[in-house]
C-alpha cells in the first residue's frame, strides 16, 4: 500500500514557476534537473502510445518493463543524492543489455543505414529513441552541474540502443522490413 497518496491534482504551488523535487527541495521548473526527468516522462508516454498499437508479445513485455524503469529513473533524477528513493542500478542496465543481445540475434546485425520508418509501431519506437537521446543529453548536462546517479546515464544510453533494435524487430515481425537510406537520391 502506498504511503503517500496524491489527494489533489492541482496544488497551485507551481503557479510562479517553481516545483518541488523528491525530498522537498524547491527548484525552478526550467532547471536542467526538471528538464531531464521531464524528458524521461515524455519518453515513458511515447512508449505508452507504442503499447496501444498491438506490438509483438516480446515488445510488449519489454516496453512494460521499460515504462516501470523509466518511472524509477524519473524519481532518481528528481532527487538529490541524500534522498532515499529507488534508483537505477546495474541490474537494470544488465537487463537492457541482455534484451539488446536477444533482439540482435533475431534481427541480425545492421548492414545498412536505415530510416526511422516502416510500421507505425517501429516508427513510434524510433521516435521514442530520439526522445531517449534527448533525455540522455539533458542528463549529461545535469551531471556537469549537479550530482546524478551514474547508472542513470548508462541506463539511458543503453536504452536508446534497445529501442533501436526493438523498432527493427517490430518492422521485421510485421513484415515491413527496414527502410534503407538511399544515398543516390
Amino acid at each position: 500500500m502506498a504511503k503517500n497518496r496524491i489527494n489533489k491534482v492541482y496544488t497551485k504551488f507551481g503557479d510562479k514557476g517553481n516545483t518541488m523535487l523528491v525530498g522537498g527541495e524547491v527548484v525552478r521548473k526550467d532547471s536542467i534537473r526538471v528538464e531531464s526527468y521531464g524528458d524521461a516522462d515524455e519518453l515513458n508516454s511515447i512508449l505508452g502510445v507504442a503499447l496501444t498499437e498491438n506490438p509483438t508479445k516480446l515488445a510488449s513485455q519489454i516496453l512494460k518493463k521499460i515504462q516501470n524503469d523509466l518511472f524509477i529513473l524519473g524519481a532518481d533524477l528528481a532527487s538529490t543524492k541524500s534522498v532515499k528513493v529507488p534508483r537505477i542500478n546495474q541490474s537494470k542496465v544488465n537487463w537492457v543489455e541482455k534484451n539488446i543481445d536477444k533482439l540482435v540475434e533475431i534481427v541480425g546485425p545492421l548492414k545498412e543505414f536505415i530510416l526511422p520508418a516502416g510500421s507505425f509501431n517501429a516508427s513510434t519506437l524510433h521516435l521514442a529513441r530520439t526522445v531517449c537521446r534527448r533525455c540522455e543529453r539533458k542528463i549529461v548536462a545535469l551531471s556537469k552541474v549537479e550530482w546524478i546517479n551514474s547508472k542513470a546515464l548508462i541506463y539511458i544510453n543503453r536504452l536508446s540502443d534497445l529501442l533501436f533494435v526493438l523498432a527493427r524487430h517490430e518492422n521485421m515481425i510485421g513484415g515491413e522490413g527496414e527502410v534503407l537510406v538511399d544515398f543516390k537520391k
